[in-house]
């Protein structure tokens, strides 16, 4: 009797080996593509994104943080980068324009939590600009753990050689296709667990000669571009059984007048989009406008790693795909009264709401957060009495099941 137990359990085992080597671990891939705003994107042909979308979905976005608020951010290029790269705004990363002077390192990079959750996760970066490998994510820095990037393809912009600079900027392009060429090798050959594509060229003729055909036929070969990437991922699906997914945005929208500039907080400077063939977009990502904040939690989530409680109530950005509970928050301070809303995802469930009044983390130390209120979220709205009315910053966590949202009020 208990040999037969021994056989059966050895039957079991081996039937549960196929089923387990099938599992394949998700690995992430997000594009940013320089200066796109979503008008733009609507009106070019782009049967690449097109074609992820509608594995996945899209929908417009915006940068920028609160317009006339606590988080207004520069809609810059290296701002926007290190939005997507923290799931934070200007006001916490530091990161105020190209020059990426002092980056605040205590908000980690998406990079820096997938190496700390796990050092045997590989990471990539294709980028045509050095500073997003060495300033932005800050490899190799004390400051950033000394996290490295075990495959990374950039710098060529100072390439001289290779890529002689003139009066256009054609060697942009040029560096472009050559990103997309050696990251569609390597994620065919290494399969890193999360890679950064970064492509130039866009802005640089939306720059040069604004809304005009030069600037669409820009888009037209990122798309094609977009597409190598696309085939990459497909033979690593076919060939190797891994589920990839990936994520296209672009970090900042066009001068309304002529498209030429950005930088300000016009609508169109803000008005960006994401692209992406995640299978679990949630209501946030199809029936609202996220931000390129909201891009980082999702990654997190897809990678399967979970953040300090800490860091979750520091991060900006609410997760496009699986369910949520909150989004949305606003708050006000009047006559002594803290007015706090936001948006429900789970309207029965109960939500908690913590404040703090200090903003140590910055500084890389710990805020107190206290617990002030549990309601129902569905009532979108708490009030809470304040009984020291000369503190000038209150940071507002309100917490739920399956996420938490911060905000904001100074005085």
């Amino acid at each position: 009797m208990k040999k037969s137990h021994n056989i059966l359990f050895l039957l079991v085992s081996i039937l549960l080996i196929p089923s387990c080597a099938q599992e394949s671990r998700t690995k992430v891939l997000f594009v940013i593509v320089d200066g796109i705003s979503s008008d733009i994107i609507e009106k070019v042909a782009t049967p690449n994104l097109d074609a992820i979308a509608k594995e996945g979905g899209y929908t417009h976005a915006y940068v920028g943080g609160e317009k006339n608020g606590y988080s207004e951010t520069p809609t810059i290029s290296a701002v926007g980068y290190n939005s997507l790269l923290t799931g934070t705004w200007a006001n916490k990363h530091n990161v105020w324009g190209n020059s990426i002077k002092e980056p605040n390192y205590n908000y980690w990079t998406i990079f820096r939590y997938v190496k700390e959750s796990n050092p045997d996760l590989k990471t990539a970066v294709y980028s045509t600009w050095l500073d997003n490998r060495t300033k932005l994510v800050g490899e190799g820095l004390a400051k950033t753990g000394n996290s490295n990037i075990d495959y990374s393809y950039d710098g060529y912009e100072h390439d001289t050689i290779t890529f002689p600079h003139g009066d256009t900027r054609i060697y942009i392009h040029k560096i472009d296709e050559h990103i997309t060429k050696e990251a569609a090798k390597s994620i065919k050959r290494d399969a890193p667990d999360l890679s950064w594509v970064y492509l130039e060229y866009t802005d640089d003729m939306g720059h040069q000669y604004g809304d005009s055909e030069q600037f669409h036929d820009a888009i037209k070969i990122m798309d094609k571009q977009i597409g190598k990437l696309r085939e990459a991922m497909a033979y690593r699906k076919e060939k190797h059984n891994e589920n990839w997914e990936i994520y296209i945005t672009t970090d900042h929208g066009r001068h309304a007048s002529n498209g030429m500039g950005h930088g300000g907080q016009s609508d169109r400077e803000r008005a960006t989009w994401i692209v992406t063939n995640a299978k679990d977009l949630n209501s946030y990502f199809m029936d609202e406008t996220p931000g390129i904040i909201d891009i980082m939690p999702a990654m997190l989530r897809s990678l399967h790693i979970t953040p300090t409680t800490e860091q979750v109530y520091e991060m900006d950005g609410v997760p496009i795909t699986g369910k949520i509970s909150v989004a949305k928050p606003t708050a006000s301070l009047h006559k002594g009264v803290l007015t706090i809303d936001w948006k429900s995802y789970v309207p029965d469930e109960n939500l908690k709401i913590y404040l703090a009044t200090t903003n140590n983390f910055s500084e890389g130390k710990k805020d107190e957060y206290k617990l002030v209120a549990e309601v129902i979220s569905k009532k979108g709205e708490a009030r809470i009495s304040l009984e020291n009315t000369s503190i000038k910053l209150y940071k507002i966590v309100i917490e739920g099941k399956y996420n938490s949202v911060n905000t904001w009020v100074e005085q």
